[in-house]
């Protein structure tokens, strides 16, 4: 048997990304791609948390937009997020990996499991 892993999640958020990602011409399950969008969504809802696009306030306010408590947001409901910080809410991205801060700042990425069957990967599990 061969097994191998990739970056990527099986929650809530990857199904909504695969749907919002497909209704926009863009191939949902390469590499990284979910965590890119995530990584851009988090830059600016971080803006708008700071009401700056200084690179200090992103970094001081993109914890708070990713982790609880707040609202959740999943992918396509980027305007949602930006006008719940508008008004002053809280908000808890979860993105298409679920995404989540330690207390030091550092991504709690997951990785799919996966196992080659029939010439194709097929995922096992999401560590």
């Amino acid at each position: 048997m061969l097994f191998g892993s990739m970056p990527g999640s099986t929650g809530k958020g990857a199904g909504i990304f695969a749907e919002v990602a497909k209704a926009g011409g863009v191939e949902a399950s390469g590499p990284y791609t979910a965590e890119s969008y995530d990584a851009a969504a988090l830059i600016v809802l971080a803006m708008q948390a700071g009401n700056s696009a200084d690179r200090a306030s992103i970094a001081k306010n993109v914890m708070d937009v990713a982790n609880a408590p707040g609202k959740k947001i999943y992918p396509g409901e980027l305007k949602k997020g930006l006008d719940l910080l508008a008004k002053g809410k809280k908000i808890n991205y979860e993105g298409a990996t679920g995404v989540t801060f330690t207390d030091v700042g550092e991504a709690e990425g997951s990785f799919l499991e996966q196992e080659v069957k029939g010439g194709k990967f097929k995922t096992k599990k999401q560590r």
